[in-house]
Order: structure tokens, then C-alpha cells, then sequence
């Protein structure tokens, strides 16, 4: 990790305006950047690339290494000349404001199989040698990826477990009995991650170039219907038939009473440990491979997670049980040399899990909307910042700040105007912000939202809630002048511009 104070904005991509249904790599994503740099931002944080999964979530991914098809920049392919002009209209019920992720699927999934055919019918040389460099390259999990998502179209409605009892095993004859008879879907879903990840790497390039690092997501936990659980069976806690057993989630906190059942199954760490954590390894590369920071979601689990029966319907009557630990994460500094991660260290921390991010030299994470309305020794009130630390007003889970502060009981708004100093509402989202970028905190990374100045009504996400979030989008007018500059301002006042410490 660098050594200088830097500032961000956490935005995910299907946020982004454009024509397509949901945010993309196109366009609108260099202005972000472009936007980015002007004022005065050296971060940008995004949420995991995958593809969603129950909930649209991207936290429940099809895949622990695959990135979203909806994230695929369609005009680009246009001037690849595998789309046509009259494939780029906007179909009626794509929304501005907000994504509809059926409508939005349906309609770019007909474009890019039209892509992919056109693609393998009349591909230049050049065009053709790529791909196969990139699916030579990732062949470790792409092979499996592309089976996977080609099986799972062939059993509607149906989890892997459900497949023919061959496939579920995955007995060498089934699997090449299905490369066979599927070789033309299997090259459709290796032909978009080969998209997604060129355009992905040139958006990186280009905020590179801009002086703007990209912070992604690793959740910890992967989806049980995923290409990694089918393949890799042996590194997960299921049963004989191919279930979960025990199931990932947290006890009763902040955000709910009965905890969050999340559902995800749990790593056999025995089993990881028995080839020197060689999945977690290689999923640590692929990821560094993406982005220059990376902040690895719900860290505490790797000290000791929650492990609930799969049987029960909440998280209420679960147990602690211990992870990895420093094994995990010694074996992978090893594998990659020093690692340039955030960890997400909300939620029931322990003294243990403080020392295992501290052995690491891993900074943890800071919200201030967890500040107010208790004691002095308040770890996120701003006097108790430490420089190894990244500061939020708050994350995706979160409300806005403005919607935090119109839900907010008296004590914790008495205790937020006496600490911040303001007796109004007036500009009460900058108060939050400035405080932010003043911390010691090494990174201060601002919601957009909370930018712009947008009430609860635009929050990303609701823990707890399985449906109707993670569809917010905003609109360049709703982007004034003003944002930037003020934004800009306080990264100034507090020594976050890049090259102000150190070097940018």
C-alpha cells in the first residue's frame, strides 16, 4: 500500500447513466473518470464486476472470477463491426434512473449473442488471436465458467445438484459428452468475459493515465449455484447430495435482529489448507489482475465467521467458528508479494481480528454514520481515527447520509451537531464529507450520493431486504458544477489531491 492520504468516490458501474438499461464501460464511464480527476479524486470503488445472483446482488455471483455480461460496452462491439447501428436502440421500459435487470438482461444478451456470431463467422486474424490468448491465459476457471453458464441454460430452474448425477459428479465422459454437443454456447460465454475484460482493462488504462487507482470487491463468501462450487465440490462444506450442510451469514447487529442469513456455503479450510490455499491463491491474482487495490468484503470471517445450519430459516441459531487466520493470508503474501487490500472489518470485531489485520498490514474500514449518539471511546468518532484506516460516511449497506440523518433518533443528531459543530441541516451531507477528508484516515471514500446530496430514497442496497435494491442509477444533470468544485475544495483543505504527501 502507498503512503499517501487519497481521496475516492464509491460508485458502482451499473450506477452509471447510458442507453442500454444499466451503467456500462462505455462512454459514460471515461467521463466518470474524466470527472474523477477534475475533481481532485485519486480512487474509484466499485462493488464485485460478477454477475448478480438471487436479489440481483453481486455478492452472489455465478462466479468467484468472471465478470457481469451487462457490463459489456455494445457500441464498442459496434466498432468492432459485430453489431449494427439499429442493434444499439434503446428498447422501450429501459429505464434512466433505475435498472431493470430482467428488461436490461433480456436485451443485452440477444446483442451480444448476435456479436458472438458475427464475431466467429468473420473475426480478423488479429481479433481471433486475441481471444485465444485470453482464453489460453484463463483457461484455469474459464473452461469450467463456460460449462458451467452453458449447463445451467440447459436445466432451467434447476440448481447443479439437480443435473444428471454424471454431470453433478462430473464423471471425464459426461463432461466431454457436454463439450461436444455445446461447443457453440461455450464459445458464446468465453467470447463475452473476453469482452468484458478487454474493455474493462482499457476503462483501467485510461483511469490510470488519469492519476485514478480502481478499489474492487472480493466477497469472501461465493454463491452455492456458481462454476466454483460445482467444480471445486471437495473445497466446500456440502453434503453427499451435493448441499450445503452449513450455510455463511452473521448474528443479530446493527443492521438486522435475527443477523443476516446470506446462504453462501461455507470453505472447507481443511481442504484448502491441504494444497497451500492454491483456490485462494489464484482468486487473489485474478483480482489484482483487475484492480490496484482491492478491499476484501467481510474480513473478520477469516479470523472466525458464522456458521448457521442450513436447516434454520434465520441467522439467529448459528455458532463462531474459527477461520484461517494469518495461514490463509501468509500463504498468499508468499504467492503474490505484498497484497493491496482493504479489509472490511465492520460488525463484531474482536481483539483477535484487529491483530490479524495488523499482522498483515491491512487497513480497515471507518463509517461515520456509526459514530454518534454513544460514548467517547466510539472507535469511528473521528478522534479515535487511525491512519491505517479507510473513512466512509458510509458503504452501499448504508443509507444515504441524508436519509441516515432523517432516521436518526435525538441523541445521535444532538450528538452530531454538537461534535461537528452545525445547529441546521443546511449542506449536512458536506459536514459528513469534509469530516471525512479531514480524518487521519489514509483514504476517504465518499458515496456518490452523498456528493450529489440525495435523500434515502436513492440508497444502494438494504441488508436484510432480498428484493428491489441495487437498481439505483443517477443522471449527469443531476451533476452540477458546484459537486466537483466543493468536492475538489475539501480534498485540497486536507491534503488528499494527489501528490500533496508523497507521491500520487
Amino acid at each position: 500500500m502507498q503512503t499517501e492520504r487519497a481521496s475516492g468516490i464509491l460508485l458502482h458501474p451499473t450506477s452509471l447513466p447510458g442507453p442500454h438499461g444499466c451503467g456500462d464501460f462505455g462512454p459514460a464511464a471515461y467521463h466518470f473518470v474524466d470527472w474523477l480527476a477534475a475533481a481532485g479524486q485519486s480512487l474509484w470503488q466499485v462493488l464485485p464486476l460478477g454477475g448478480v445472483g438471487p436479489g440481483n446482488s453481486p455478492y452472489m455471483s455465478s462466479s468467484a472470477f468472471a465478470g457481469s455480461l451487462l457490463f459489456i460496452d455494445l457500441a464498442d462491439l459496434a466498432r468492432q463491426g459485430w453489431l449494427d447501428a439499429e442493434h444499439l436502440e434503446p428498447a422501450p421500459g429501459l429505464r434512466a434512473g433505475q435498472v431493470d435487470y430482467g428488461a436490461t438482461r433480456s436485451y443485452r444478451l440477444e446483442r451480444l449473442t448476435r456479436a458472438a456470431q458475427c464475431f466467429f463467422e468473420r473475426a480478423s486474424p488479429e481479433q481471433r488471436l486475441d481471444y485465444q490468448r485470453f482464453c489460453a491465459a484463463q483457461h484455469g476457471w474459464l473452461d469450467d465458467y463456460a460449462l458451467f453458464m452453458t449447463l445451467d441454460a440447459a436445466h432451467p430452474g434447476c440448481e447443479w445438484p439437480d443435473w444428471e448425477t454424471a454431470l453433478v459428479r462430473r464423471e471425464p465422459a459426461a463432461l466431454a459428452d457436454a463439450l461436444r454437443r455445446h461447443d457453440t454456447e461455450i464459445a458464446f460465454w468465453k467470447f463475452c468475459q473476453w469482452n468484458f475484460a478487454r474493455q474493462w482493462q482499457a476503462l483501467r488504462a485510461h483511469a490510470n493515465a488519469r492519476g485514478v487507482r480502481l478499489v474492487g470487491d472480493l466477497p469472501i463468501f461465493i454463491a452455492f449455484h456458481s462454476a466454483e462450487v460445482w467444480a471445486n465440490q471437495h473445497l466446500f462444506e456440502l453434503d453427499a447430495h451435493g448441499r450445503a450442510s452449513v450455510v455463511a451469514g452473521v448474528p443479530p447487529d446493527y443492521f438486522s435482529a435475527t443477523g443476516q442469513r446470506w446462504g453462501n456455503p461455507l470453505y472447507r479450510w481443511s481442504a484448502h489448507a491441504a494444497d497451500g490455499y492454491a483456490w485462494w491463491v489464484a482468486r487473489m491474482r485474478h483480482s489484482m489482475e483487475l484492480y490496484d487495490l482491492v478491499r476484501v468484503d467481510h474480513f473478520r470471517g477469516f479470523e472466525a465467521y458464522w456458521e448457521i445450519p442450513a436447516a434454520e430459516p434465520t441467522a439467529m441459531h448459528g455458532r463462531w467458528v474459527s477461520g484461517p487466520g494469518s495461514a490463509l493470508f501468509g500463504a498468499l503474501q508468499d504467492a503474490l508479494g505484498g497484497l493491496p487490500i482493504i479489509a472490511e472489518d465492520l460488525g463484531i470485531i474482536t481483539e483477535e481480528v484487529v491483530a490479524l489485520r495488523k499482522r498483515h498490514g491491512l487497513p480497515g474500514m471507518l463509517i461515520l454514520q456509526f459514530a454518534f449518539g454513544g460514548k467517547a471511546d466510539n472507535p469511528y468518532l473521528p478522534h479515535n481515527h487511525a491512519a491505517d484506516a479507510v473513512v466512509y460516511t458510509g458503504t452501499h449497506d448504508n443509507d444515504t447520509t441524508l436519509g441516515w440523518w432523517a432516521a436518526a433518533g435525538a441523541p445521535e443528531r444532538e450528538h452530531a451537531m454538537r461534535y461537528l459543530g452545525f445547529s441546521g441541516e443546511q449542506d449536512l451531507e458536506w459536514r459528513f464529507l469534509a469530516t471525512a477528508a479531514a480524518s487521519v484516515a489514509k483514504f476517504a471514500i465518499h458515496p456518490l450520493q452523498d456528493v450529489l446530496g440525495l435523500d434515502g430514497t436513492h440508497r444502494m442496497n438494504l441488508p436484510g431486504k432480498s428484493e428491489g435494491h441495487w437498481e439505483w442509477r443517477f443522471g449527469w444533470d443531476q451533476v452540477q458544477p458546484h459537486h466537483g468544485d466543493k468536492l475538489r475544495e475539501i480534498t485540497a483543505l486536507y491534503g488528499r489531491l494527489p501528490g500533496q504527501y508523497g507521491q500520487g
